[in-house]
C-alpha cells in the first residue's frame, strides 16, 4: 500500500466562504473521458460558481466571456451537458446535477448533431 504525506501541510485545502465539489466518481466512472474540452471547461465552471445546491446564475455572454467560447461552441456544451443528465437548465438558472448511474458515451462525428450543422455551414459558405 501506498503511504501517503502531505508535501506542503501549511497549504492543505479547506472549504472556506464558498463551496464547490467535484465527486471522485466523476473520475473513476468515466464522466471526464465522456466529455469533449468545452464541455468539461464549462462543467468545471458551473461547479465553481454553483451553491451548495448546484444553482448558479450566470447569464451566457458572461460564460462566453469568461470561457473565451463564440455563441455556438457554449450552445453545444450546454445542451450536451443536458443531454448527458450533468447539469439542467431552465433559460435563467442552471443546476448541476448529481452524477447519473453512469456517464453516456460521446457521439460519434456522424451522431453528433453540433458537427452536422457545422459541416453543412460550411458546406453552404464554400457553396
Amino acid at each position: 500500500m501506498i503511504r501517503k504525506k502531505t508535501i506542503n501541510p501549511e497549504r492543505v485545502r479547506s472549504i472556506n466562504g464558498g463551496f464547490s465539489f467535484i465527486p471522485h466518481r466523476f473520475l473513476i466512472d468515466g464522466f471526464l473521458t465522456s466529455l469533449n474540452q468545452k464541455e468539461l471547461l464549462l462543467y468545471l465552471f458551473l461547479v465553481l460558481a454553483s451553491d451548495r445546491y448546484g444553482l448558479s446564475f450566470y447569464a451566457y455572454d458572461s460564460i462566453c466571456s469568461l470561457l473565451q467560447f463564440p455563441i455556438d461552441d457554449y450552445l453545444a456544451a450546454r445542451n450536451s451537458l443536458v443531454e448527458k443528465d450533468l447539469i439542467a437548465f431552465d433559460g435563467t438558472i442552471f443546476q448541476v446535477l448529481a452524477l447519473p448511474p453512469k456517464p453516456q458515451k460521446k457521439p460519434t462525428r456522424r451522431e453528433d448533431p453540433v458537427a452536422v450543422a457545422k459541416l453543412i455551414r460550411e458546406s453552404l459558405k464554400e457553396a
